[in-house]
């Protein structure tokens, strides 16, 4: 089991250093959100910030912990120039990037709704596999030629490659138990695994996390590793308690364990310097 930790917001400023103490605790991975404007009645304004820019900077603080989105709604943004920032990304941390990738919060984020983005689920499930198609040939450094309902490639190619290798990898939202979500998710790398209706309360429990991993060892057929994501809260100052939380989701088949702290920034530190669970 890996221990990433989920940075929602913050200042700015302070984001790269919480990077470098997650790294210094002990941590896997940091994360941060590819949002863009909370819409509606049901949030607030929220401070978000640049994803890329950010992990830009986060790169150069850090050398051995991972970084990545969760999630970048790939709908919304173009391919090509998602291929160029995410290589770009991949070469600053030395092959440390991994990309969390979905369909993102349509009906409560403004960067949809309120500039005329794509809200529709299925056309936005297109766009994300479309998409996904073709930084993937861009990634390889040859020259791509794609034809889909939405977007058009004509022999373009792109260099450098990633660091690594066969590729960056991609963390997948999927929908159990939605059989096109779940097909989705075995051509990639990881499964960031959502119950179907869920709402944002409603975090996978081990016996999902169970179900998926039997799904996708019975359907998937590459051999390359295979990440299952879980996550939640544990308390940092009760070593125990917090293994008791963990240990059902690795037990059921988990491989990370993502950390999602909401408050101040202080307590968000603070959780950070007390390390993952499973440390002393």
């Amino acid at each position: 089991m890996k221990y990433g930790f989920v940075l929602q917001v913050g200042e700015i400023r302070l984001l790269p250093e919480l990077a470098e103490e997650a790294e210094a605790a002990g941590w896997d991975g940091v994360f941060i959100a590819d949002g863009m404007a909370l819409g509606g009645e049901k949030f607030p304004d929220f401070p978000w910030f640049d994803p890329w820019v950010v992990l830009g900077a986060m790169a150069m603080r850090t050398k051995r912990i991972r970084l990545g989105t969760m999630i970048t709604p790939v709908s919304r943004r173009r391919p090509w120039k998602l291929a160029r920032e995410t290589v770009t990304l991949d070469h600053l941390s030395n092959g440390r990037f991994i990309f969390g990738v979905g369909l993102g919060a349509a009906d409560d984020d403004g960067g949809f709704f309120k500039v005329g983005e794509a809200v529709d689920l299925r056309v936005r499930a297109q766009l994300l596999d479309e998409g996904l198609e073709i930084m993937n040939g861009l990634w390889k450094g040859k020259p791509v030629t794609f034809a889909g309902e939405h977007y058009k490639v004509d022999k373009m190619s792109m260099l450098p490659r990633p660091v690594q290798k066969p590729r960056i990898p991609v963390w997948v939202v999927g929908v159990w138990p939605k059989e096109k979500s779940m097909q989705r998710v075995l051509r990639w790398d990881g499964i960031i695994p959502q119950p179907y209706k869920a709402t944002p309360a409603d975090s996978p429990k081990p016996s999902l996390i169970g179900e998926v991993k039997s799904y996708i060892e019975k359907h998937r057929r590459k051999k390359s590793p295979f990440d299952i994501i879980s996550g939640g809260q544990t308390p940092g100052g009760k070593r125990k308690q917090a293994l008791e939380t963990v240990r059902p989701f690795e037990e059921a088949g988990a491989t990370w364990w993502l950390e999602s702290v909401w408050g101040s920034m202080d307590k968000v530190r603070k959780r950070i310097k007390q390390g993952p669970p499973g440390t002393d």
